[in-house]
């Protein structure tokens, strides 16, 4: 073996790097904002681009020297740099979430441990003015070794952190090579068990930095809030002679370039720095995610300026509760991995932007980096755009909760979870690294309130001896850590050093216990609302629960993306994209990595959508439509509403807008706050109406633009008759001369309806098996009772019960059956059951069917449920329409898709749209496209229209695509249209949840009644 087995010593986490600093650009002279352009500081020299690679199966088939001076790389291939080498052909990509791809020996890999053999050339020039020269990775994965131009320069691990290496003794002027060995496996990857695609190579910038002999090395800055403004405190270290610290300059300036402070280093007893500053900033301005203001700070030296930003703000907790400039905080926060369908974990800084710009779009406010330090620039940008960051250290053990254990009781499992790394104290130096290396780099962030030990890991000496460091080192933040509720028989853990509880995924009865306690520490759910495939629901019961408790910090939705490898384009136009085992790998866990509120190419999923309409900046607390008056309480933490939004109002009738108007607010609405305005409209006496209010942008942000709708409340007015017209008139019978004929036998009752219309109704099923208007058959498929729907992911846990019961294969079937005419109208009178293979009967139904002579069937159905059986996924009758019925228009909650715990999205209207637009194309197939709260539907062919209205309103989807062909394809691109027009009409679906990871469904949007009834009209033409 050609370097010696580093990746296997918990002794040699690095060799030769730098001591951890905070990040920051130098430059020569004051060159501006190095945020977003740092290439242009003549300071760095960016070494990204395509490299000599080779691939090895094994770090045992590297025999020769390749990074000697001279060695022939005409062999080998070339790759981008950054990049993940598996995007590449070589290896192959595996998603494993919980489960270690590689056998649970710490802190042993796999002796077959692939391996790449990086090499690079290029010119570096000396600088008599910077003579220094540091190469940094930002990010490698697993760990890695690095030669200059044949000479060893050292070793270092931890992947989404920065190395840095002072390689100026290895440079030359002119022609250098870079030489670089990754292993994929190495005694890190134990504590690199996150979520994830697992993958591997540079996948971060590599850069040099040219710097003075005499320099600032590394500073820190806080701040604190006074009655007379704002203190600035600047710690620092420096390398080189002792005058530089004398000879460094600092001065402070605001937004518009003024200087408000200015200042010079001297020494301090400080523990871990040798210098400090104190500056004064009088009438400050204060840093929060809503206005978002940012001081410039500058380290002027003889030969090298240090640019970087300062965001004032004050974080403290009194008693349970969390202050940021003494207001009480709510995170509106979501979870966020760096990943893309294309490029992988390699996401370069427009990427980032991207996906920090989408989230301010739809009203988040703070983001955990889960679960690990994202790339420098990412918490720059969150600096300047506005949001809370949780930043969390590149640390999660979580596979040792799988060890094979004889004894499977969870307490058990938690107690052996916790010994062999969390509290095992050989992990302590590497737990203890990755802790340093996350703060250390961002201290100086303001975004950052937070920093979290890690995820998912359990509980030991390692984590109470990191959060002991990061207290001491930072007390201006606050530190939390999810896994440390876990207890141990050995000795009682030391949780004090922990601000903030973590919870993730509790249910609501847990948090409403948690409250009862008066607890003296802050609840924050730094994981809820699983958001995979069809989800969350949900989402507006938790917003409730956070704003009952002060001491509910709020929490982060799981998770920002669906995380999935891009394979080009199917025959029917659709992406391919590849999750867990498409690859053949035989450890994974399927398409648990598809759970985001985007898809992997950041469209939008409709649980955005619900999620930014729940945290919308205002709500309509109490509207009186007698005096127009109407309670507005301000939800924003910060802004007043007077100076951020104004008001859009219109009041719709049956979906047809009646009136607008805008109402600027004149009067003061402070955050947490609220407030009485008039707002009076003329309600017309009939129709189903709606006052919908529309918070709007008063004046463009750096990220959103004035006019931008940022949510909306929807109101139900009162008047005379407040139905649907529209259902009123589907629902009326026409006056016809159509007489009935009916032919009997065993098996069918055929209908005759006047010289036009023909039923056929099958007395086996209860159910009508053909209806023909004008010798037309408009049904493909007989009509069937209907229990099942394709499992969402969120019903990963609960589709075991229901086919179990075998709702998957249930059918209707009749038991008596009779006809007759009574008032003009034919009724069929049925008793029936729902039944399946192998299992007693699921549900008895009484049914009857009305047929009026203008050829409408209407159906009233009282069922009632066997309560041995779960609860159901649905209730409701299922058509199969020619597919020419592809016009759809209906009245009720869109256009997004609606459930009844996933709503807040959509608003009532009439809504036009054809069959292919009613599917929501989740890339792993399920139920979705349902609107609830329905009046009507109407679906129009090129001859023939069917139409369903409900006294009561009703949910529908409507779909090309048949509920089975949804539950059997794995991925969207494969799903077969089944050559009819589907229709579902629904007493109502079981709720969505998140039950995928998250609390079971709660009750109130359960379908597990025993008894209930469903009544609903056809109208066929």
């Amino acid at each position: 073996m050609i370097v010696p087995k580093h990746y296997e010593n918990l002794n040699v986490l690095h060799e030769n790097t730098m001591p951890h600093r905070a990040y920051y650009m130098p430059a020569s002279k004051d060159m501006g904002s190095l945020v977003h352009d740092r290439e242009k500081s003549d300071r760095m020299e960016l070494l990204n681009g395509n490299w000599k690679f080779q691939f090895y199966k094994s770090i045992y088939d590297l025999q020769e020297k390749f990074y000697e001076a001279g060695y022939d790389t005409k062999g080998f291939d070339e790759i981008p740099v950054p990049g993940i080498w598996q995007n590449y052909g070589y290896d192959s990509h595996q998603y494993t979430n919980v489960r270690y791809p590689i056998p649970l020996d710490p802190p042993y890999v796999p002796q077959e441990n692939p391996c790449g053999a990086y090499v690079h050339q290029f010119e570096y020039k000396k600088d008599s003015k910077a003579p220094k020269a540091y190469l940094n990775f930002e990010g490698v994965d697993s760990c890695f070794y690095v030669w200059i131009n044949g000479v060893y320069v050292g070793y270092s691990q931890v992947a989404h952190a920065t190395s840095e290496f002072d390689v100026t003794d290895h440079l030359k002027e002119g022609t250098n090579t870079l030489a670089v060995l990754v292993l994929k496996w190495c005694d890190g990857t134990y504590l690199e068990d996150q979520d994830k695609f697992r993958m591997t190579g540079i996948f971060r910038d590599v850069y040099l930095l040219k710097r003075p002999e005499s320099v600032l090395y590394d500073y820190f800055t806080t701040t604190s809030i006074g009655e007379n403004g704002a203190e600035i405190e600047i710690r620092a270290n420096f390398l080189g002679e002792s005058n530089a610290a004398e000879n460094t300059k600092i001065v402070i300036r605001n937004h518009e370039g003024n200087t408000v402070a200015t200042g010079t280093f001297k020494k301090c007893d400080d523990e871990n720095f040798a210098y400090k500053a104190v500056l004064d900033i009088t009438n400050p301005v204060l840093w929060n995610p809503e206005q978002p203001y940012l001081y410039q700070v500058l380290f002027l030296s003889e030969n090298e300026v240090i640019i970087d930003r300062i965001g004032i703000r004050e974080i403290h907790c009194e008693g349970s509760v969390i202050y940021i400039n003494g207001v009480k905080a709510k995170f509106k926060g979501v979870n966020r991995h760096d990943s893309d369908p294309i490029t992988g974990s390699a996401v370069n800084m427009e990427q980032i932007k991207k996906d920090l710009i989408m989230m301010k779009q739809h009203n988040f406010n703070a983001v955990r980096s889960s679960h690990y330090p994202n790339s420098p620039y990412f918490y720059q940008l969150c600096d300047e755009y506005g949001l809370f960051v949780t930043a969390e250290a590149d640390n999660e053990s979580h596979g040792t909760q799988t060890q094979y254990l004889k004894n499977s009781e969870w307490e058990n499992v938690v107690e052996q979870w916790n010994k062999r790394i969390a509290n095992n104290p050989d992990f302590i130096p590497a737990t203890m690294d990755r802790t340093r290396l996350c703060v250390e780099r961002e201290k100086n962030r303001p975004c950052i309130v937070m920093w979290s030990m890690g995820n998912e890991c359990g509980y030991g000496c390692t984590f109470e001896e990191s959060l002991k460091w990061t207290k001491e080192f930072d007390p201006t933040r606050l530190t939390t850590y999810e896994s440390a509720f876990y207890q141990s028989t050995d000795r009682e853990y030391d949780y004090s050093n922990i601000d903030v509880v973590g919870r993730m995924y509790p249910a609501f009865s847990e948090i409403d216990e948690y409250m009862e306690k008066n607890p003296d520490k802050p609840l924050l759910l730094v994981e809820y609302c699983h958001a995979m495939g069809n989800g969350p629901g949900v989402l507006e019961d938790y917003f409730e629960l956070i704003q009952k408790y002060d001491s509910l910090c709020g929490g982060f939705v799981w998770e920002w993306c669906d995380h999935a490898i891009y394979k080009g384009q199917a025959e029917n136009g659709k992406g391919i994209y590849y999750y867990g085992g498409d690859h053949g790998e035989e450890i994974h866990d399927g398409n648990f990595c598809m759970d985001g509120l985007v898809y992997p190419d950041r469209t939008p999923h409709t649980g955005l959508k619900e999620y930014k309409n729940i945290y919308r900046p205002a709500r309509v607390l109490h509207y009186d439509q007698e005096t127009g008056d109407m309670v507005l309480h301000n939800y924003m933490n910060y802004v007043d509403l007077k100076d951020y939004i104004y008001l859009i109002y219109e009041v719709s009738v049956d979906g047809e807008v009646d009136c607008v108007g805008q109402i600027e607010l004149d009067e003061s609405i402070p955050a947490h706050e609220e407030k009485t305005i008039k707002l009076p409209v003329s309600i017309p006496d009939s129709g189903k109406c709606h006052l919908k209010v529309s918070y709007c942008l008063k004046t463009n942000t750096q990220i959103l633009h004035s006019d931008e709708s940022l949510g909306f409340d929807e109101i139900l007015l009162k008047n005379i008759d407040g139905r649907n017209q529209k259902a009123i008139e589907l629902l009326a019978e026409m006056n016809t001369d159509n007489i009935f004929t009916v032919e009997e036998c065993d098996r069918y009752f055929t209908i005759h309806v006047g010289q036009e219309n023909t039923y056929r109704f099958n007395r086996l099923t209860g159910l009508f098996e053909s209806i023909t208007v004008k010798g037309k058959e408009l049904l493909t498929r007989p009509m069937e009772l209907n229990i099942w729907r394709a499992p969402t992911d969120n019903d990963r846990k609960i589709k075991l019960e229901w086919m179990n019961a075998h709702y998957d294969q249930s059918y209707a079937r009749a038991y008596e059956t009779s006809c007759i005419t009574k008032n003009g109208k034919l009724h069929i009178l049925g008793t029936l059951s729902v039944s399946a293979p192998t299992v007693q009967k699921i549900l008895d139904v009484k049914s009857e069917w009305i047929i009026t002579s203008d050829g409408a069937i209407q159906v009233k159905m009282d069922v009632k449920r066997d309560l041995e059986f779960p609860m159901l996924p649905r209730f409701g009758i299922r058509l199969f329409l020619n597919r020419d019925f592809d016009n759809v228009e209906y009245y009720g909650i869109g256009p997004e898709e609606s459930y009844v715990d996933k709503r807040r999205a959509g608003s009532h209207g009439k809504y036009d749209a054809n069959v292919l637009e009613m599917h929501e194309d989740y890339l792993r197939p399920q139920e979705n496209g349902s609107h609830t709260d329905c009046d009507y539907l109407i679906l129009k062919g090129k001859e023939n229209t069917f139409a369903a209205a409900g006294e009561r309103t009703f949910s529908f989807n409507v779909s090309p695509y048949t509920q089975e062909e949804l539950t059997a394809k794995r991925h969207s691109y494969e799903l077969q249209p089944c050559g009819s027009t589907v229709v579902c009409l629904d007493y109502v679906q079981n709720g969505i949840g998140s039950n995928s990871c998250g609390p079971e469904l709660s009750e109130q949007y359960r379908l597990d009644a025993e008894q209930f009834n469903f009544e609903i009209k056809m109208i066929i033409k």
